[in-house]
Formats: C-alpha cells, structure tokens, sequence
C-alpha cells in the first residue's frame, strides 16, 4: 500500500487532439488538505475526473487510496467521496430524503444509515431544513447538503470539485470550516478551486495553468519563493510569464 493517499506519474488525458491534461505529477499524504487551483478551463476537473475512476486517463499512471485507476477504479470509487463541480442531488426530494437515497447507493444498511443521517444532519446544520424540499435551500445549504451525501460512506479521500463555487463569503467560509473538520478527522481532502484566497487555507497547493502544473508547495513557500503577499499575485504573476 503507498504512503500516499493520491499519487500520479505522468498523467495525461487527451480528446483527439487536445490534450486537457498533461504530465501531472503529484504525491498527496494522508490527512492532507491539497489544493489543486487553476482558473476555469486549466484541466481541473478533467484530472480530479481521473483521480475519481471516473474518466479513463491517455497516458501516465495514478493510485488513488493505493489502487490503481486504470484496473481497479471500482474500488477506488468505495473508498472516495466526490463532490462534482455541479450540484448533483434531487431538487424535488428533502435532504433526509436525498441522504436515504445516496445511502442505499452507496449499500448502508437501515438502521446505520438513519443513524448516520441524523448525525450528519446536525454536524451540517440542516436540521431545521431537513423536510423542506432541496429546491427551496439556499446554495450554501445545498452545498452542504451534497457534501453530507458525498460523506455517508465513511470515506478516506474526499474529492471536493469548485465546492464553493457561487456561494457568498460567509457561505465559503463556513464551508471551509467543514474542510478543516474533515482533515482533523484524519481524512484527505483534494479541493479544486478557481477562488485564489482559498489557496491559503490549504496544507498544499499546485497551480494548474492550460494542462499543466506550473507550481506546487505550501501557500507559505510559493509566496515566499515568488515574492509575493498573497496566492492571487503568484498566480498573476506566474500565468503572466
């Protein structure tokens, strides 16, 4: 088993000509928050894709959770929990009711995954909207609501794609509040986001610039390396070069 919890060699992904991801080399630890930052279109999320069994990659190789994601995907996907870029759940049913139904999906046995379903809805604050239809949740809400569902497992690695994408401020920090909780409960988290400040909150971060990782350390490193006061003028400054 590796000592990591995510780790690639040479990973690419291309559709006919383009190549959406190219060489990425990354070697994430268990118990990390990584950050995997970029603006829209740089390959995030076709990589996360990869990561998560989801997307068959061209060329490289990866381990996620210690399988392989060419041969063993589907075992990947029992120990993952993924939270997609777009919202995912059923609008029209509660979120006691979406938590059941991702519950059954994922096998949780009956009595377990009530259990499961109270704790979560009090750990995200959605208890006084538990009955009320998913369509009528503000964003935030639904957010945690797909990050619950995402949870239900138990899982080990937690892939979070934009997850604060449209949220307001105090919603995202809120958000990251949940994050931090996460990786004190001995969990991985792998967040892909556009929004550079958030880059601050994590243990680690590459930049991904049109495929490619162009840096990769601690916020704390690459501002220092870089000569710069925050994560969004190293970005700045190294998609201008």
């Amino acid at each position: 088993m590796s000592e990591y919890a995510v780790q690639t060699q040479n990973l690419g992904k291309r559709f006919g000509k383009f190549e959406a991801v190219k060489n990425l080399n990354l070697a994430v630890s268990a118990g990390e928050i990584f950050g995997f930052l970029g603006a829209n279109g740089a390959g995030k999320t076709t990589a996360i894709r990869m990561l998560c069994g989801l997307l068959l990659p061209s060329s490289g190789a990866g381990q996620v959770a210690g399988f392989d994601i060419y041969k063993e995907n589907e075992k990947i996907k029992q120990r993952i929990g993924y939270m997609s870029q777009k919202f995912s759940l059923y609008e029209d049913l509660t979120p006691a009711e979406n938590i059941e139904f991702y519950g059954g999906v994922y096998g949780l046995k009956r009595q377990p995954l009530l259990k499961k379903r109270a704790a979560l809805l009090e750990e995200l604050g959605l208890v006084v909207h538990a009955n009320m239809t998913t369509r009528s949740l503000p964003l935030g809400f639904k957010q945690r609501l797909a990050l619950s569902c995402a949870l239900l497992h138990d899982p080990s690695i937690v892939f979070l794609d934009e997850p604060t994408g449209g949220v307001d401020p105090e919603a995202r920090r809120n958000f990251w509040d949940l994050i931090y909780h996460m990786a004190q409960q001995g969990k991985t988290i792998f967040v892909t986001t556009h929004y550079m400040d958030e880059a601050e909150y994590c243990n680690r971060v590459s930049i991904m610039y049109q495929g490619e990782i162009i840096a990769l350390g601690s916020p704390q490193e690459l501002k220092r390396k870089f000569g710069k006061a925050s994560m969004q003028e190293v970005f700045i400054h190294l998609v201008d070069r």
